[in-house]
């Protein structure tokens, strides 16, 4: 896993402008703490910083490709290849001949091959950057799920581009503003694709390329979600699961350095881990290490709430001891989630508010850098729940006939409503529900479906295809950010696209056999997992309930409040903010009773810190 920048320019001699792009470069290095180059051109600057996974001495980026003495392709990737080894033998074939070991040089090899076709023929998660020299073309490539992110801004001569938008801020010519439609999508929680928030920054959409060339910049869609008839038995399709994820898992195992799983006790992550074990011991590898997070008084002092109802702690203890696995867990407490140099670095890696999910940003970003300490590569559990339908919307009848995302209704409460603070007039102007209603519009119309398909079939086709592309890159990118804040690599091998495409046009009827969510992940696992896991009821990422965390959140919203200059304060509705401190603390604190008080403070500490200028 690596961090990528570079700049095109077909108006300058990019080779008097060494400094720019190696501060471009430099803002990757927690994403690449190992090593770093830049290859410059009269056109083309090519950043990397690199986190050494595969062929830890022969993979050095920007890589080149050279024919007597010429080059004709510079490449800076980020990412991992989980069929390159198949990929290395054909290109071998061809009569390519390698100088590495790593997957890397099996994409450049690749597209000499096939030119941009390669990406049709890659398993795995990476984003990319290939100048090539002949042509003087740069193409920039995105994985089919968008698990590794990649940003670009066009200018008028070339574009900018990293795998984060520190690198291209990092540029002295761009500004930091964000117009109304960033400032909508930072206060409700939709994700259009390709928004990057800042203006004139996009975020290239998964399964997407960009060709930059003297003409200009061209967009194409290289893959996406199609509906196809499914005619698979249950008892196949069940199969068919298992071996998809048995095959995934092992693929995912492949690395030269430390490797473990990240365990939270549901069903994802312990059929994960139980799978590596497996896996691992077919291949007479040692147990599978497995790291968990929780929180100091947690298990004395649960109180079930709308989104959890068991702790965790118990079930991770069941699965590691069922597959003998090597587990650590990391306690935190309120102390070190508030921490200023904490949220400091979670601010810095995000290069946005993290405003969603409150406590979960620090709380990962934690767990991630004592996972480093002993690891340098994870497996998580990430996306099954879109995939398989296992949050309580799927199953929510309200949710058949809401025309709007599915996250936003009802049925998880007033969890993603971070709005109640802010200034009425502001609100108004944004009008974020005709925002959302428009966003909703258009992800609608985006979703495949077969001829004929109606009613509950359908509407679920559409529920399935708003969480997989609108919903589940949120994750993706908290996920990335702070694992890469640490220089740790998280794989995710439920968003293979082979068992994302499998799996969307499993019926619903299929996906819901046993009357409970998940039905065919449980059944395809459940050999593997201890009947308590098989159980278990769905539980997302855990959450302190401790009321003094609140506490430390209302006291910092006090000062910003008193401060009286603090770049926020044009937005909120001052009154409203005094009633909300003045009220009592919960005794029993969580994700939906903060949330307000998250969403104001993580946007003013970003204006602060990033000098971001709004214009309305």
């Amino acid at each position: 896993m690596c961090g990528i920048a570079g700049w095109i320019d077909f108006g300058r001699d990019l080779t008097q402008e060494r400094a720019v792009v190696d501060a471009m470069t430099r803002t990757m290095a927690c994403r690449g703490p190992d090593a770093d180059g830049v290859w410059i051109d009269q056109h083309a600057a090519i950043g990397h910083r690199r986190l050494s996974v595969i062929d830890l001495e022969g993979g050095r980026q920007p890589m080149t490709a050279e024919q007597d003495g010429r080059t004709l392709a510079v490449l800076t990737f980020s990412g991992e290849i989980y069929n390159y080894r198949e990929l290395r033998a054909d290109l071998i074939s061809r009569g390519h001949r390698f100088r590495t070991e790593s997957d890397t040089e099996v994409v450049l090899r690749g597209y000499l091959e096939w030119g941009e076709g390669v990406v049709d023929k890659l398993n795995g998660m990476f984003a990319f950057g290939i100048w090539d020299v002949r042509k003087e073309e740069l193409l920039l490539v995105r994985d089919r799920m968008g698990v590794k992110p990649l940003y670009y801004y066009p200018t008028a001569d070339g574009v900018l581009f990293g795998s984060e938008p520190k690198a291209i801020l990092a540029h002295p010519e761009i500004p930091r503003r964000v117009n109304a439609n960033g400032l909508r999508e930072l206060l409700d929680m939709v994700k259009t694709p390709e928004h990057a928030i800042f203006t004139g920054m996009y975020e290239i959409r998964p399964g997407h390329t960009v060709r930059v060339r003297r003409q200009g910049l061209l967009k194409r869609r290289y893959w996406a979600l199609e509906a196809k008839e499914h005619t698979d038995s249950l008892e196949t399709t069940i199969e068919t699961v298992r071996g998809l994820l048995d095959d995934t898992v092992s693929r995912q195992l492949i690395s030269d350095v430390p490797l473990c799983s990240l365990l939270s006790g549901g069903l994802d992550s312990s059929a994960v881990t139980a799978l590596a074990a497996k896996a691992l011991a077919a291949q007479g590898g040692g147990p599978v290490r497995s790291f968990s997070v929780d929180f100091v008084g947690a298990a004395e002092n649960f109180v079930p709430d709308p989104l959890r109802s068991t702790p965790d702690a118990p079930f991770v203890r069941d699965l590691a001891q069922h597959v003998a696995a090597e587990h650590k867990e990391i306690l935190l407490n309120s102390d070190d989630l508030s921490d200023p140099g904490v949220r400091a670095a979670v601010l810095a890696a995000t290069d946005l508010p993290p405003m969603w999910y409150g406590d979960l940003w620090p709380s990962l970003y934690l767990l991630f850098k004592a996972v480093r300490e002993r690891s340098t590569v994870a497996l998580s559990g990430e996306s099954a729940d879109e995939l398989f339908g296992g949050y309580s919307w799927f199953h929510d009848p309200e949710v058949l006939t809401a025309e709007t995302f599915p996250w936003l209704t009802s049925t998880p409460g007033p969890f993603y409503d971070g709005t109640p603070l802010f200034d009425g007039g502001l609100l108004g102007k944004l009008d974020i529900p005709g925002y959302r209603r428009s966003s909703y519009g258009d992800a609608i119309a985006e979703v495949p479906v077969l001829p004929g398909e109606t009613g509950l079939e359908k509407r679920m086709r559409e529920i399935s295809y708003l969480n997989l592309t609108r919903f589940l890159n949120t994750l993706l990118d908290r996920k990335d950010r702070m694992s890469m804040a640490v220089g740790l690599e998280v794989r995710v091998p439920f968003c293979d696209h082979r068992l994302v495409e499998y799996v969307f046009n499993a019926p619903w009827a299929m996906k819901t056999f046993d009357g409970r969510e998940k039905s065919l992940l449980r059944a395809a696992t459940r050999d593997v997992l201890p009947e308590s896991i098989v159980k278990r009821v769905k539980a997302p990422y855990p959450s302190t309930q401790d009321s003094g965390y609140e506490k430390k959140l209302r006291d910092r919203l006090a000062e910003v409040l008193g401060g009286g200059d603090a770049p926020i304060l044009p937005l909120l509705d001052k009154e409203r903010v005094r009633g909300r401190l003045d009220g009592s603390v919960s005794t029993a604190s969580t994700q939906i009773t903060r949330i307000d008080l998250e969403v104001p403070l993580w946007l003013n500490a970003w204006l602060e810190s990033y000098g971001v200028t709004i214009d309305l």
